[in-house]
């Protein structure tokens, strides 16, 4: 099992406004910033992770703010929609609270029986909170406003969508080790054995579906799990050997990462368990503190007043 993927690891996307998105996901959806550090890219820009209180995989959701990025638009060859696992009983006092602050929602629904209901954020991310058949036992982080009753536990799932999945399906199943468990009209469902949690990937199949862009609300890539970096290079191996090219090892400080795109066109990671969120700050205080990767803190005056202040 521990040389398997195990689930998701964390997802990415990109917001706008850095105090916008704060806001509503640390006090609308009440998740921890687990951390909070720069683009390795562009260290004028935030990168946010929220999660649980360690900051699991399989429960970060991360973000890029660009004050001024233009809107994009979700389509295939991305994925579309992020799930989150929520207690039996809580979608209606989620309705509630997402009324209180004015967050538009869908009304409950199904799919593959499990009742959920959609929503998206202030950037126009789409995000589900959905009651597994199985209930989810991970612990969750808490706030003085939402509690363990209704808490996320972190990601039961995401969609892709593609114009056809069999490329896509072969990657999840030939290399990744998933199985397909289900189908509900044109969305697929694969999941792996391998974790309890953050166990499944929905393919939608939209054949005449238009293309995404990215931008604002989008998400950029989907990062799937390993236990450490001597596994991560034999599916480095396993992904050369089916053709498709793929990013040697990056050193992301709190993990290690591999991309590649995958035939659908979504960009794919392969992200280390090791080192974790506390080689640079302790449990306590992850999230409190500006974190910059060795190669910036010498810059770090001039990197801090380039950034927004977080109230």
């Amino acid at each position: 099992m521990e040389k398997q993927i195990l689930g998701l690891h964390h997802i990415t996307a990109i917001a706008g406004d850095a105090q916008r998105n704060y806001d509503f996901y640390t006090q609308v959806l009440g998740l921890r910033m687990v951390k909070k550090t720069v683009n390795f890219d562009d260290p004028g820009t935030y990168h946010f992770y929220y999660g649980n209180e360690q900051g699991t995989p399989g429960t970060i959701l991360t973000f890029f703010p660009w004050a001024n990025i233009t809107p994009g638009r979700a389509g295939t060859g991305m994925a579309t929609e992020i799930t989150y696992a929520v207690p039996a009983g809580s979608l209606e006092a989620w309705k509630e609270r997402l009324s209180r602050f004015n967050v538009a929602f869908s009304e409950i629904q199904e799919r593959f029986g499990e009742s959920y209901l959609s929503f998206t954020d202030p950037d126009g991310l789409h995000i589900t909170l959905l009651v597994p058949s199985v209930p989810d036992t991970r612990i969750p982080w808490q706030t003085a406003e939402v509690k363990a009753d209704i808490a996320t536990r972190g990601f039961h799932s995401t969609t892709l969508s593609l114009k056809e999945i069999d490329a896509t399906a072969d990657v999840l199943t030939d290399i990744f080790g998933y199985h397909l468990l289900s189908q509900e009209g044109n969305r697929y469902r694969f999941a792996t054995d391998a974790v309890p949690h953050a166990a499944i990937i929905d393919l939608l199949a939209l054949p005449d579906g238009k293309r995404g862009l990215n931008g604002g609300g989008i998400n950029h890539h989907v990062a799937f799990r390993v236990a450490n970096d001597d596994i991560q290079m034999e599916y480095r191996e396993k992904i050369l050997s089916k053709g498709l090219q793929i990013t040697p090892k990056i050193d992301r400080d709190y993990f290690y990462s591999l991309y590649f795109r995958e035939p659908g066109g979504v960009l794919f990671e392969i992200a280390t368990d090791n080192p974790g969120f506390t080689v640079d700050e302790p449990l306590e205080q992850l999230g409190t503190s500006l974190q910059l990767p060795d190669q910036y803190e010498a810059a770090r005056e001039e990197i801090e007043k380039l950034l927004p202040v977080l109230k």
